[in-house]
């Protein structure tokens, strides 16, 4: 049995939602159960992909284990690891390394990495050309103008040679070399879709490309399992080596997992190998 809790709580509320989890019965950290098995663990995470993937282990594979997922959603990337950090949950599924790397210096809170689950790869889309190398010289290209994903996405043309950056570019202007004269307009990152219609090609993140139908087929270059972006699920490390967590990662990643992510998610999701 799974419990999907929604919230919207903001930083200062995580304090009191861990109060909450210990009023409506299993606490966080709680080992113990109704029955025979590992118990109960609550994991803290953003609705797509990470709480969907979450509701099939609870539901599919966690019951043969003894395992009980409870699973609360999150609508913001700030309050996650707070509410980890503070005990409200025992994990976190939403994030990819360098994001807690940042975190925990901003926060010198105590959390830890278990590893890799999926990667929601950036991609470079286009509706107008089927290859890398159809797109001409001069194409025009949109890119997220976030700092985060602009930078991510000029390291995913640069590793394709179809540009040269700096080592740790953000913008534009951080192009050494551009020797296909590539045109390219930096914008919102949720218009990206819509920008495929104008623009010969498009960088978009998983969460708008899933939202706006955008098939995998029309991907002409993607990140891949040499990414450093996997999400990850993270725990505090007094819990590291605590079974309910090692059981878990071991369902996240297993071969039933896997072949869930890819049917569901049709190539714009990739799991951990």
């Amino acid at each position: 049995m799974s419990r999907f809790t929604r919230t919207t709580a903001a930083l200062a509320g995580a304090a009191a939602l861990a109060l909450g989890l210990t009023a409506c019965g299993a606490s966080a950290g709680d080992t113990s159960s109704e029955g025979e098995g590992l118990g109960t663990i609550s994991v803290g995470a953003t609705a797509v992909p990470a709480g969907e993937l979450l509701q099939f282990v609870a539901d599919e594979l966690a019951p043969a284990e003894g395992l009980t997922i409870e699973i609360q959603e999150y609508s913001d990337y700030n309050t996650p690891n707070p509410a980890l950090a503070q005990g409200a949950n025992d994990a976190n599924l939403f994030q990819h390394g360098p994001f807690l790397d940042l975190y925990l210096q901003d926060s010198g809170e105590d959390l830890v990495e278990v590893g890799p689950v999926y990667l929601p790869p950036l991609a470079l889309y286009s509706e107008t050309y089927e290859s890398l190398e159809d797109l001409p010289d001069g194409a025009t290209i949109a890119l997220p103008n976030d700092a985060s994903n602009e930078g991510r996405a000029l390291l995913l043309l640069a590793s394709a040679g179809l540009i040269e950056t700096t080592d740790a570019p953000t913008t534009v202007s951080d192009i050494t070399a551009n020797p296909h004269d590539f045109e390219f307009s930096e914008i919102d990152a949720a218009t990206l879709p819509a920008a495929l219609q104008q623009m010969d090609a498009a960088i978009v993140n998983f969460n708008f490309a899933s939202a706006a139908g955008i098939s995998s087929d029309l991907q002409l270059l993607s990140e891949g399992q040499d990414s450093e972006y996997f999400n990850i699920l993270a725990t505090r490390a007094e819990l590291a080596d605590d079974p309910r967590i090692e059981k878990l990662y071991e369902l996240l990643t297993s071969d039933e997992t896997k072949a869930w992510i890819e049917e569901t998610y049709d190539g714009l999701v990739i799991p951990a190998e």
